[in-house]
């Protein structure tokens, strides 16, 4: 498994809040990230030019190794995109979606699918156990590197004096994450260390247009969708969702279609599709209306 774990990559920058639009329409422009002017075209720092090209492929907005931008990044960040400059918060959701889904950036699967489930608060050394029980061997420096800068993209920063820095994190409007200092004793010593949390909450504030597309999109051509399996490995795990949260969220799309129905009765409790819709069918409904 360690194979398909990666850290790093990032030059030690979280993804800033319109690199995506930035690195989508350089690539438009026929771009290339290793150019001598690509810093220049950008207008950043060499550095970042590597940032914004993992990003891109970390958010499933652009696959380097083929050289082509997905649907995704085509239908947001396109000149008459849906969202170019995510100015929706639904957005900001899909993002996150993708983030985990992609699974290019390993901290934000691992952390999501399987770390806050096994502890809602979890610190460095949780972290750092759970990639080396998957086989995955890296250094702690690069480990901590990736935690810190998860907490920057979920997290505003309140040690920074400028405000840009503060809030440049792409999914800090999300509050999906929180932090604070404990005392805790690491190796028979004690120290202020950073604990994270993410609870399972009903989060009404995910559009259920939103989330019903990446039911459809993470389940494809299926007419049937067990509860269980949104719940433990789909959207509730992706979105942190309570089991409240996510009957509501179900209830709320089968009122809204007329071709879905969710059974929650005892011993049944499933997305029923009676038609198979291209997902991306309701995410233009939703931003087109």
């Amino acid at each position: 498994m360690s194979n398909n774990l990666r850290f790093s990559g990032h030059e030690s920058f979280q993804c800033r809040f319109y690199w995506l639009k930035k690195g989508y329409d350089f690539i438009q422009n026929n771009g290339d990230f290793n150019s001598d002017d690509a810093p220049v075209q950008l207008g950043v720092g060499k550095n970042m030019v590597t940032g914004i090209r993992f990003w891109l492929k970390a958010f499933g907005v652009f696959d380097y190794e083929n050289k082509i931008l997905s649907e995704l990044g085509n239908r947001i960040f396109d000149e008459n995109g849906w969202d170019p400059y995510l100015e929706d918060p639904g957005t900001l959701w899909l993002l996150h979606y993708y983030l985990v889904k992609e699974n290019y950036a390993s901290a934000y699967a691992i952390i999501f699918n399987e770390l806050r489930k096994e502890r809602p608060e979890f610190n460095q050394n949780h972290f750092n156990s759970i990639v080396e029980q998957q086989g995955g061997s890296f250094s702690p420096n690069t480990l901590k590197t990736d935690l810190q800068i998860f907490s920057r993209t979920y997290i505003p920063r309140e040690d920074s004096k400028d405000l840009d820095e503060t809030y440049s994190g792409l999914l800090t409007e999300l509050n999906l994450v929180t932090k604070t200092k404990k005392e805790t004793e690491i190796k028979g010593k004690t120290a202020k260390v950073d604990w994270y949390s993410i609870e399972p909450k009903r989060r009404n504030e995910i559009p259920k247009e939103v989330l019903f597309y990446c039911i459809l999109e993470g389940n494809p051509n299926s007419n049937s969708i067990s509860f269980e399996s949104m719940y433990n490995k789909g959207v509730g795990s992706a979105f942190a969702l309570s089991r409240e949260g996510l009957t509501e969220k179900l209830e709320e799309i089968d009122g809204k279609y007329s071709w879905v129905t969710f059974s929650n009765e005892a011993g049944i409790r499933e997305l029923q599709l009676a038609q198979i819709e291209p997902a991306f069918d309701i995410l233009k409904e939703y931003y087109e209306g």
